[in-house]
């Protein structure tokens, strides 16, 4: 009965999250547009798929994959687990001493991505509208690699100490020039690639990561040095989809 009223209230919640979305949507079209939607009907049902089935999802992460990831994040940054059962912490840390954690993070960020469901809408449609050219399954493995290269790299950020800013200003310095020598079809989908990481899925699950590595890291601000992680699982993306198109441009022109 517990579970049938959470399922009920997370539909009224996710309802009320999509409301303003269909709102606009039929605003425009009866009020501006000024046109009847074909296959009505089907839309709703749709839009009744879109609600059941989201609410599920979010549940589920609730119940799962939330706790499930606070709870690796916290066991992989014990220093019982990197020092030993004595769990003593040396009052010089070493960043080689946490490789599980980047590891783990690598895994995690690609994992992650790749069953991010807008990058797969994302995907999907750069295929249809290039007709083939654009793969769904390299863009999506693309995507994830550069996610995954960035939360490693973000956890390794947070061990260290080292400033954020360093890191995001250098990615941009090598984004601004890869956009000059990357071809022009990808460099658009390639600034989006870097906006939908940043979801349902992968946001949780890296914010808990950090979270765990700040408040286990000795020295370390929660506030400052927990949070960062989702700047690199958005920049990074962009550099490896400029990357792909960058290699597999260059296979081609090889092959020729």
């Amino acid at each position: 009965m517990e579970l049938l009223m959470r399922i009920l209230q997370m539909i009224i919640d996710t309802s009320i999250d999509v409301l303003p979305i269909a709102s606009i949507i039929f605003g425009f079209q009866f009020l501006v547009i000024r046109k009847p939607i074909p296959n009505l009907k089907r839309v709703i049902i749709g839009f009744v798929y879109v609600l059941v089935g989201l609410s599920l999802f979010l549940l589920g992460l609730e119940q799962a994959l939330f706790p499930l990831g606070r709870l690796m994040a916290d066991q992989l940054t014990n220093p019982s687990f990197i020092y030993g059962d004595a769990g003593i912490i040396p009052e010089v840390i070493n960043w080689k001493d946490y490789y599980w954690v980047y590891i783990f993070a690598f895994a995690i960020g690609f994992s992650t991505t790749i069953a991010e469901p807008s990058l797969i809408a994302v995907a999907i449609k750069a295929n249809e509208v290039s007709g083939g050219t654009v793969g769904i399954s390299g863009l999506r493995i693309a995507v994830a690699i550069g996610v995954a290269v960035g939360i490693a790299l973000g956890s390794y950020r947070i061990v260290t100490g080292l400033p954020i800013h360093y890191f995001i200003i250098s990615g941009y310095i090598i984004v601004v020039i890869q956009t000059f020598f990357a071809p022009k079809m990808i460099v658009p989908l390639a600034y989006d690639s870097g906006g939908v990481t940043t979801s349902t899925v992968t946001v949780p699950l890296v914010a808990a990561l950090g979270l765990g590595l700040a408040e286990t890291v000795p020295g370390r601000n929660v506030l400052i040095d927990g949070f960062g992680l989702i700047a690199f699982a958005s920049l990074f993306p962009i550099m490896s989809v400029m990357a792909y198109a960058q290699i597999s441009e260059y296979i081609g022109n090889r092959s020729r």
